[in-house]
């Protein structure tokens, strides 16, 4: 059953790179293949029913008190209100490549960033919550739209763009 199993498993893996190849050399490109296993855009969250995935292809930063499901870190407290996060949130996500906008709302965004060398797309959902006296903080969701596992691709992900956030928000909060 093992040798089965190993067997299908390198079988799907060379028919993706098959696919992969004659998608560069056809022209469509990376990103057209993946198309054919649905949109990049995996939509909008809810925090507070979110479910995380039983396979470890995604990444969740959520204060306690709006997410139900486990957090893989807690989100820092940062002394600016929710609309100034979201102004330094953005220059955190034009530092990143690969990366554009899909929607925005007053107090949250959804981007696709796409994976360096295969062109994977993940889906990450930010939301900025205010917190008392002119603080707030953030929920962010990032998954993967193909694969059972990201090689920890969407965790480092939320781990940058934290620390990206708290030093431009540092550096924000300085120059009010």
């Amino acid at each position: 059953m093992r040798k089965a199993m190993g067997l299908s498993n390198m079988l799907i893996g060379a028919g993706l790179l098959v696919l992969a190849f004659l998608a560069v050399f056809f022209g469509g490109g990376l990103e057209r293949i993946w198309t054919l296993f649905g949109p990049a855009d995996l939509g909008s969250v809810n925090f507070e029913t979110l479910e995380r995935r039983t396979t470890p292809n995604d990444a969740l930063v959520c204060p306690p008190d709006v997410c139900r499901a486990r957090s893989d870190m807690a989100p820092p407290i940062y002394s600016l209100k929710p609309e100034a996060l979201k102004k330094v949130m953005a220059q955190v996500v034009a530092s990143e490549p690969d990366v554009i906008a899909v929607d925005s709302t007053p107090l949250g965004d959804r981007y696709i960033q796409r994976t360096r060398w295969m062109r994977f797309p993940d889906t990450i959902v930010v939301r900025y919550l205010p917190r008392a006296d002119e603080q707030s903080t953030v929920a962010i969701y990032s998954r993967s739209q193909l694969g059972k596992g990201d090689l920890g691709v969407n965790k480092a992900r939320v781990a940058r763009w934290l620390s990206k956030l708290s030093a431009e928000a540092a550096v924000a909060r300085a120059s009010n």
